[in-house]
């Protein structure tokens, strides 16, 4: 496994050494999959569920087969088909037992295979019909039923599916789920209303079939003493009331920590104070600016100006209250209802439970949030 270039790395899984805390998170997944449970992993975007998966798969060990495909990408059955025969044919040579027979079938598709210009692994383009690719999915999951140890097939941003032409996949997947038993699932997704209704609906077919694992945010006083750790390593030196503040300034959402003390530690001081991280905040925001300029561009006035709001209170409960929208002069209930779900298909904003069951609202973009509250470029 590649060492990072710095101790906070914002791709890829690099061993247990730069992995914060999820304890009790990774005993659900490992009891989950002992006990051939499905699971249903939530979290929002870049608060580190794929980070989790590949941790999981570091913990399981040579004694299983483990395959993680994104289909977010996707948008049909062919998509998908595309996407788990390529994870399947970079994870196993034609030479290998499993291997061999992979390639025999994805062989008699007529593939067009090209070979990735970074990491030189391959990757299958196939042009089939809904049928086909129903059967030669279906197929590839019969080779694995058959295999001496048993597979974890982890799918992430799986509410992607919602989007195909072909109708009912869900059902369609579920059926053929529920015939194996050597190979478990982890359905993982980031946009919670999809996935709960996927899972929890009675109306849908996998209603009441996996176990559900929502993550939040890493406990504060665990993800500080992870930095301090980190920066120690490198012999860097930075006090415990300046990881606070990082950890302020990036309100824990994972990626943005990363991001942030991944920039401080690339400076050539040793000793970090509040200035430093400060200032490589600001850096970091510059460098975004003609992206949020760009949003204010795409929106309407009331649509930017509910951003603003969102930005300035960080969580809100209470959007069309009359007291959020006199605070913020947003006008009145009705726009800033069609603001606010507007701004959700977009992505700019998304909605959440608290652990009381209490919807609240947030801005995606912790950068852009920030730079809201330090730049109002409408005045």
């Amino acid at each position: 496994m590649k060492t990072p270039q710095t101790p906070f790395p914002l791709t890829g899984y690099h061993g247990p050494e730069f992995f914060c805390d999820r304890e009790q998170e990774l005993e659900q997944l490992l009891s989950n999959i002992r006990g051939n449970q499905l699971t249903t992993l939530v979290a929002l975007r870049r608060l580190g569920k794929t980070a989790l998966i590949h941790h999981l798969f570091h913990h399981l060990g040579k004694g299983y087969i483990k395959i993680y495909i994104d289909i977010l990408p996707t948008e049909s059955l062919n998509d998908l088909l595309n996407q788990l025969s390529t994870a399947m044919i970079s994870q196993y040579s034609e030479r290998s037992n499993i291997g061999k027979r992979i390639w025999q079938l994805i062989r008699s598709l007529r593939p067009v295979i090209s070979y990735d210009a970074l990491n030189g692994a391959p990757q299958v383009m196939l042009k089939t019909t809904p049928v086909e690719s129903k059967k030669t999915i279906s197929e590839i999951f019969a080779v694995l039923e058959e295999q001496s140890k048993p597979v974890v097939i982890a799918i992430d941003e799986f509410q992607q599916i919602l989007e195909y032409p072909e109708k009912q996949t869900d059902a369609w997947l579920r059926s053929v789920v529920q015939q194996l038993r050597n190979v478990n699932f982890i359905f993982s997704g980031s946009q919670q209303h999809l996935m709960t209704d996927l899972f929890t609906n009675p109306a849908r077919p996998f209603f009441r079939s996996t176990s559900l694992l929502k993550i939040g945010k890493i406990d504060a006083e665990s993800y500080a003493e992870f930095i301090l750790g980190q920066f120690k390593k490198q012999a860097v030196s930075i006090s415990a009331e300046t990881v606070t503040e990082i950890l302020n300034w990036t309100n824990l959402h994972t990626w943005y920590v990363q991001l942030l003390c991944s920039k401080v530690i690339l400076t050539t001081e040793k000793t970090v104070t509040s200035g430093t991280w400060k200032k490589e905040a600001i850096k970091i925001l510059k460098e975004q600016e003609f992206v949020f300029y760009g949003y204010r561009e795409m929106l309407t006035k009331a649509q930017w100006g509910l951003l603003k709001a969102i930005a300035r209170d960080i969580t809100v409960y209470q959007p069309t209250s009359s007291e959020f929208i006199a605070r913020h002069q947003l006008g009145n209930a009705s726009t800033v209802l069609q603001s606010l779900r507007s701004l959700i298909d977009k992505e700019l904003v998304y909605r959440e439970l608290n652990e009381n069951g209490e919807t609240y609202y947030g801005i995606y973009d912790i950068l852009l949030g920030q730079w809201l509250l330090q730049k109002d470029p409408r005045q």
